[in-house]
């Protein structure tokens, strides 16, 4: 076992038995990770340190829940998932959309897509509403099936199928407006 992990299984252990010096030190440790997933769900970054903090309170009130078996990060980020999507369930944020053959869309093109910054697309991610931003993140982003984001969410697959559609349709749509203004960009300076 690395140093690492040792040190990381000392400081659990210790949060387990309720040291402040220790929990502080685990929450500097990943704060800023689970910052990057709560930002994921949030419209701000006040609504992504509200539940951050609700997030690791939890961690804090459940820890002794933990039995190392798997990973304590990745069992860290589901306590921060879970606390963004209760807080969506109760501002009743996840609304039916029609149907998914509604949307029937097509692909950016390859040009478009890699004129974009990994930055930008997570910017135009943010930009979602809550209800097509927390979908997309659970299926495209956390890998979770349609039929698991159903039953977080309280939705049915169908919704969060047209949920899903929806949010690349406008995805696709940002991202191609973003490469036509670079490209008229980039007429005006060698004109």
């Amino acid at each position: 076992m690395s140093d690492l992990l040792k040190d990381l299984e000392s400081l659990i252990t210790a949060c387990k038995r309720g040291k402040p010096d220790a929990q502080r030190k685990l929450y500097e440790h990943f704060s800023g990770k689970m910052f990057g997933v709560c930002l994921q769900y949030s419209k701000d970054y006040t609504e992504a340190e509200d539940i951050m903090q609700d997030g690791f309170i939890k961690v804090f009130t459940k820890i002794a829940q933990f039995n190392f078996n798997g990973s304590f990060e990745g069992w860290v980020r589901r306590i921060m998932v879970n606390c963004a999507l209760e807080r969506f369930r109760k501002q009743n944020m996840l609304y039916t959309v029609s149907d998914i053959q509604d949307y029937d869309y097509k692909l950016a093109s390859e040009d478009a897509l890699a004129e974009i910054s990994s930055k930008e697309l997570l910017n135009l991610i943010q930009k979602l509403s809550p209800q097509y931003k927390t979908v997309f993140n659970l299926y495209a982003i956390e890998g979770y099936s349609h039929q698991e984001i159903g039953e977080m969410l309280k939705i049915s697959v169908g919704t969060s199928k047209s949920n899903l559609s929806r949010a690349r349709v406008i995805l696709q749509d940002k991202v191609k407006l973003l490469y036509k203004e670079r490209k008229k960009d980039v007429k005006l300076v060698v004109k």
